[in-house]
């Protein structure tokens, strides 16, 4: 705790008495705004593997977590100890093969105790069965997560294919139905768009990786490669927008070719 007192500490003065205006006026849903902002840029920190930003961004993470644990024990709703413990006490009861005598050492089998053990504490804890295994997918979470939050809970209900094939065949299904309703009514279009990007997120979900960071890892790929190529066209007096389409790819190839050559 002795690293995590000063920063209490200033958050403490910032929304005290001669603190600052715009902090003591913060509650926990325009807190919780800041923090997903810090999320995204500690993630795109991460991707990019960029130390430095990684350590600055794990501290704003730090800093509106605690300034959100703040409002609440200041309003007298829970204590520090309280968030600490609880958290604590649920890790160690869901690792019994760590702190307990259980014996299982396979990730599927983990898996499933993990499931298990957090199934039995909401019947502990007085709180029903839910209807429906998707009923602990919170509704405004960004589409993308939300869709491998949706697919995965499905999968522990028992619905899944079979293998990597079949997921690809449906991607594919669907590309063919987009293509068709392209022709037809926009939301239609639309709606076969969203099956296409909900059949990729199975496919990277099946696949073994997370759709998020392989999005954010190409975008990234994207962004270097064309800052190279405005680069090099501003060397040479070069507008992108007033170059042919055959001069375009000629220029994107070298940025690629460079690119490249720097991660190789």
């Amino acid at each position: 705790m002795e690293t995590i007192i000063p920063l209490l500490e200033i958050i403490r003065r910032l929304r005290g008495e001669n603190g600052c205006a715009w902090d003591r006026k913060q509650t926990p849903s325009t807190m919780w705004k800041c923090l997903a902002e810090e999320l995204y840029e500690l993630e795109d920190a991460i991707v990019k593997d960029d130390e430095v930003n990684i350590v600055e961004e794990l501290g704003d993470v730090l800093f509106q977590i605690l300034f959100i644990m703040e409002i609440y024990a200041d309003a007298g709703r829970f204590s520090f100890d309280r968030v600490v413990n609880a958290v604590a006490e649920k890790m160690i009861r869901r690792h019994p093969h760590v702190y307990g005598d259980s014996r299982i050492t396979s990730e599927d089998g983990l898996n499933k105790q993990w499931e298990t053990i957090k199934a039995g504490e909401k019947v502990g804890s007085g709180v029903s069965e839910r209807p429906s295994a998707l009923d602990n997918v919170p509704s405004g979470m960004p589409g993308l997560l939300r869709a491998l939050k949706v697919s995965k809970s499905a999968v522990k209900a028992g619905f899944e294919w079979e293998n990597l094939g079949q997921v690809l065949d449906t991607a594919v299904s669907e590309i063919h139905e987009f293509e068709a309703a392209l022709s037809m009514d926009q939301d239609d279009a639309m709606l076969e768009f969203g099956d296409i990007l909900f059949s990729l997120v199975n496919v990277a979900r099946f696949a073994g990786f997370h759709p998020e960071t392989a999005l954010c890892r190409s975008t990234s790929k994207f962004e270097q490669r064309f800052r190279i190529m405005e680069t090099a066209l501003e060397k040479q007096g070069l507008n992108l927008k007033e170059i042919s389409s055959e001069e375009k790819e000629k220029h994107w190839q070298a940025a690629k070719e460079i690119y490249d050559q720097k991660k190789a």
